[in-house]
């Protein structure tokens, strides 16, 4: 499983995955911190980029905060990188 730091910035233009800040991912989503919508978003664009199923993605800590660390079932942390990588995400 793998586990990865979050950094979001809710609110935004359009919903897009910045890249890697130090050891947190940047991303952008349009919905805004209301009632969940901010992190439902974060873990359909995450589910989108990483092709697995939206169930396979948890946010464990940081639920009310823009820190958050989410789990990816059925993925390792190598393998996360990999495909965030072969979408251009660096």
């Amino acid at each position: 499983m793998a586990r990865i730091g979050v950094r979001i910035i809710p609110g935004g233009a359009r919903n897009v995955i910045e890249g890697w800040s130090s050891d947190e991912l940047r991303v952008r989503v349009m919905a805004r911190p209301i009632e969940g919508a901010a992190n439902g978003a974060l873990l359909r664009l995450l589910a989108k980029a990483l092709d697995v199923p939206p169930s396979h993605l948890a946010i464990t800590r940081g639920v009310l905060h823009r820190s958050k660390v989410v789990e990816v079932a059925g993925l390792s942390d190598e393998q996360v990188r990999t495909r965030l990588s072969a979408i251009g995400i660096e």
